[in-house]
């Protein structure tokens, strides 16, 4: 091996349909003092030989200072979709248009290519975050870019689909930010294929099919039940249809006639007596409005008094969209939708979405939204975007159904990069503990992303207010709150070190970061356990950016040692299961309120206590109490309450109190969003 001292070039090819021929644009790499050795190792000469260097990529030139989300975004003509599929060798059968530069790619390319070899699978988390976030989703984006654009590496993102609630609220969208973005922007933040609508249908139907229930029960006899349930056919003869065969196996009914069954038994069949008082299951729509978060239905003059108090969810909250993110085919999501509890009778058994005969009329909803959503970054590199669940009563993954068909597409030696919600202690341990368990899939690297201004918040800096100017302290050097900081970074590589994965460090470089302080990050992560730790600038420099992170990857990928392990085992009781994730916040013990322990006891009781924990809990701290920084220890974590999403798949303790309606702020994002009329751009996305 010899040392480089020339600028390292190779080919990459910036290419659509008509331009395919023209193969000649040149990208420059040149390596950092004593950093030869590191991309000789990964970058061969220039040549052009196999099909499978033949890329549609994009060579960016960047700005600074670094324009706006939106005009970044604008600046780029998007590829043809069908040019990124056909760079990952998928053929016009495999996929739906949705326009020219979004597809839905189908289930039936799992099927297809069973037998082929997966990728390496890397997962991004983050430290505890500032409430400005700290780049994940601008990370995993420039990641890929690097990979793809740079590294001639076959890459695939797979992020969730942002909700409108942030992207018209005080968060904006979820595409990336700066040259690491997927595009076109305002299409991924806004409606893209229409997922997010079909769960908010679907939700809504099941949401009046409850109501709608009640109602009928409440005014009709047992027989004048049975007979609306299963009215006669022209003959005269009375049926079940197939979903009733689901609710009778579950009573323990085997009769196949309804005229055969005894009035005990059409009472047990046809009377769900559902509790009023038990009812989880909201109606949802994918706008923040506080003033929903408590209503009141049923004040209508033909609703014969049935008042009852509820409230609206946001749709990515639903219990619809964690089905959907943690399915594996149709036939499961069948099953998951069927399953979902919606309260108990008052006898106290669960009442589910297939007693009130609704599992298949929600799968007809859904079966378009489950194909994920083929787009591309800034650079050309293919994006899969899936499902979008809450990261705090769900678990804040893309789908398994996305994971599972990149894998397939990106072959051995490829990489599929997913982001998990919030910080590590949330996002990444649910990503590990559910949604793993459920794909079957092992990850080999895990990413958590840093950032100074957050060491230095968790090192004693004063608070982080979005909206608000920073703090001198985050803006001029100051080792010492960083080192003192880095306490929380060590943690967070601890926990995920534990699942047996390589990890490493990439800490986002801002132009206020000394060399001092970046040096101090590097040598903590590298103290605590880390793989490797890398600074990054794809914010700033897109792929180019994010070339050292990719290396840092593909060796931590190619070196891990070690199979999956999780936190607990399945067959720990509710409790047990519980006190393992407290533990590895720091808590010393957990406390659980009255109402929690009757949630456990009864789920329990129901047979539900086999399914893993996702818990929800502020994601600005390991504690329960979002002001306590850094990586407090010794605190007693209290479980207000224990709720479950059976057809998910999980049990849910609350910690503290979780809104599931956000509000919109005084000054909401908005006020930017408008549209150039003349071109027919989106401008004022963030």
């Amino acid at each position: 091996m010899f040392l480089r001292t020339q600028p390292l070039h190779f080919i990459i090819f910036n290419e659509s349909a008509d331009t395919r021929a023209k193969r000649n644009q040149i990208k420059e790499i040149t390596p950092r003092k004593n950093e030869a050795k590191r991309f000789d190792i990964f970058f061969s000469e220039p040549k052009m030989s196999s099909s499978s260097s033949l890329k549609t990529v994009r060579q960016l030139q960047v700005a600074s200072p670094v324009p706006a989300d939106i005009d970044i975004a604008n600046s780029v003509e998007p590829f043809h979709i069908s040019e990124i599929a056909k760079d990952l060798n998928l053929s016009p059968k495999h996929y739906d248009l949705y326009g020219k530069y979004k597809a839905k790619v189908l289930l039936s390319v799992i099927d297809e290519l069973k037998g082929s070899g997966d990728g390496y699978y890397v997962v991004v988390g983050g430290i505890t975050p500032t409430p400005l976030g700290e780049g994940k989703s601008t990370t995993t984006v420039g990641l890929c870019q690097a990979l793809g654009a740079f590294q001639d590496k076959k890459v695939v993102t797979c992020l969730r689909q942002p909700s409108q609630g942030p992207t018209f609220g005080i968060k904006g969208g979820a595409a990336g930010g700066g040259y690491s973005q997927v595009i076109p922007m305002d299409e991924f933040n806004l409606h893209l294929t229409g997922d997010i609508h079909a769960i908010t249908a679907a939700n809504n139907l099941l949401a009046a099919a409850i109501d709608t229930r009640i109602f009928h029960e409440a005014t009709q006899s047992d027989k004048a039940l049975m007979n609306r349930l299963c009215p006669p056919n022209k003959e005269g003869k009375r049926s079940f249809n197939d979903i009733m065969f689901r609710r009778l196996t579950k009573l323990g009914i085997s009769k196949t006639s309804p005229e055969d069954l005894t009035p005990e038994e059409v009472k047990k069949f046809a009377r769900l007596d559902i509790d009023p008082d038990s009812i989880t299951w909201r109606r949802v729509m994918d706008i923040n409005d506080r003033f929903l978060r408590k209503i009141t239905i049923g004040q209508g003059p033909d609703e014969k008094g049935m008042v009852r108090e509820t409230a609206f969810d946001i749709s990515v909250a639903s219990e619809i969209m964690a089905v959907l993110a943690l399915t594996t085919s149709l036939a499961d999501m069948r099953e998951r939708l069927g399953k979902m509890v919606i309260g108990n009778s008052r006898a106290g058994d669960p009442v589910t979405a297939d007693d009130l005969g609704v599992g298949g009329a929600l799968t007809v909803l859904m079966k378009d939204a489950i194909n994920p959503t083929l787009m591309q970054t800034l650079e050309g590199t293919p994006v899969l975007v899936h499902a979008g669940p809450f990261a705090n009563i769900a678990h804040g993954n893309s789908s398994i159904v996305a994971d599972k068909i990149a894998l397939k597409l990106v072959g051995p030696g490829g990489f599929v990069v997913t982001e998990a919600g919030f910080g590590a202690d949330i996002g990444t341990e649910k990503f590990m503990n559910i949604k793993c368990r459920y794909s079957g899939l092992t990850p080999q690297c895990a990413i958590i992303v840093a950032t100074i201004r957050a060491l230095k918040m968790h090192g004693g800096g004063p608070d982080v207010v979005a909206g608000k100017p920073l703090n001198n302290a985050y803006i001029t050097e100051n080792v010492a709150l960083v080192e003192a900081g880095c306490i929380n970074l060590a943690k967070h590589i601890s926990n995920t070190k534990a699942y047996g994965v390589n990890v490493v460090v990439a800490v986002n470089k801002f132009s206020t970061d000394s060399e001092a302080e970046l040096n101090a990050v590097r040598n903590s992560a590298l103290a605590a356990g880390a793989y490797d730790a890398v600074i990054c600038t794809h914010h700033a420099h897109g792929g180019k950016g994010a070339v050292d992170l990719g290396i840092a990857v593909q060796r931590a990928c190619e070196n891990v040692t070690q199979p999956l392990k999780f936190l607990y085992p399945l067959d720990f009781s509710i409790k047990e299961k519980i006190e393992a994730i407290a533990r590895s916040y720091g808590a010393s013990g957990v406390e659980y309120s009255e109402q929690a322990e009757k949630q456990i006891e009864m789920y329990s009781k129901q047979g539900f206590s086999g399914l893993p924990i996702c818990m929800a809990k502020t994601q600005y701290s390991f504690s329960h109490n979002a002001s306590e920084k850094g990586a407090p220890t010794g605190f007693v974590l209290p479980i207000r309450d224990v709720r479950a999403s059976i057809g998910a798949g999980f049990i849910y303790p609350l910690v503290g109190t979780m809104s599931t309606m956000p509000g919109l702020p005084t000054r909401p994002c908005f006020y930017d969003i408008d549209l150039d009329t003349t071109t027919g751009r989106v401008i004022g996305l963030s």
